[in-house]
């Protein structure tokens, strides 16, 4: 009889996240029988990143010092290293750390005892290794796992998020101010930003089926800029938003532009400015599914 295939493996590597990805991970099926899983700590029980692996998913930010070694010895005996989702991108969750206060009051615990050492601030990965592929979303969805693993240069999807929600923008429906994530009775099939919530997926890269906005919850761009500003400096994407509620709202230009920069927002939207690099080249979008 012939021999079982032998299916290419892939490992896990969680720094400091949720671990939310890796649940849209197991959420999807198509891998099962093209990949083997043999380490995610999660649920596979093994300590290190086999070193027969080809392909390394990375999610969560550097936060500290252990997750600048784990990070460093798996990328070594890989042959592909892909970012996924904000934290490993941007720092996501873990960048809140970065408040002065935070991290003022952190070190100042003679208690904490047994941790690895803070690093400074909370970094993306690629501020460390080189990554040969970047999946965005928090967390990615596992259709988005699917194309990153299997097929990605096959893989259609919109340039943004309005590309996929199918909700109608409309010209006589112009709301006066915003109403808050929370508040509102929302319409189905109509814009959002036609009934006053401030969404951004007019702006955002699409791919993620929009399945915030369908059901009608507004975007608020984790999956990052669209291809027409990953390259541009995060002013530009300011003023693009700011441009689509001038032309479909009578909401004044300072009330949208507070919001865009309120802490609500700012968990994902702090992103917009790494895609220009930090210091470092810019994230080529050909690189970013």
């Amino acid at each position: 009889m012939p021999g079982k295939p032998t299916l290419p493996k892939f490992a896990v590597l969680q720094l400091s996240g949720c671990a939310g990805c890796e649940v849209s991970l197991i959420n999807a099926s198509e891998w099962v029988d093209q990949y083997q899983l043999v380490y995610m700590p999660l649920v596979v029980s093994t300590h290190a990143v086999p070193e027969d692996t080809e392909v390394l998913l990375v999610s969560g930010g550097v936060r500290n010092d252990e997750d600048v070694y784990n990070l460093r010895r798996a990328v070594q005996i890989v042959e592909r290293v892909i970012a996924v989702g904000t934290c490993a991108i941007s720092g996501g969750v873990a960048n809140l750390g970065d408040r002065d206060d935070v991290r003022a009051m952190f070190m100042a615990e003679e208690q904490r005892h047994h941790l690895p050492h803070l690093l400074p601030k909370s970094r993306p990965i690629d501020a460390f290794v080189d990554v040969d592929l970047y999946l965005p979303g928090c967390p990615p969805t596992p259709e988005l796992f699917m194309a990153a693993l299997i097929d990605p240069e096959n893989y259609q999807a919109s340039g943004i998020v309005c590309g996929e929600c199918g909700r109608k923008k409309l010209k006589d429906m112009r709301p006066k101010h915003l109403v808050g994530f929370q508040k509102g009775e929302v319409l189905p099939d109509i814009c959002l930003i036609n009934q006053g919530y401030l969404c951004v997926g007019s702006s955002v890269r699409g791919g993620c089926r929009a399945i915030c906005t369908r059901p009608g919850h507004p975007c608020v761009g984790c999956r990052g800029p669209s291809d027409a500003y990953i390259e541009k400096e995060s002013q530009v994407w300011f003023d693009r938003v700011q441009s689509v509620f001038e032309r479909l709202t009578d909401i004044p230009p300072e009330e949208i532009r507070a919001a865009l920069h309120s802490p609500q927002l700012s968990l994902f939207l702090f992103q917009f400015t790494d895609y220009m690099g930090g210091g470092r080249p810019p994230r080529p979008k050909e690189k970013v599914l």
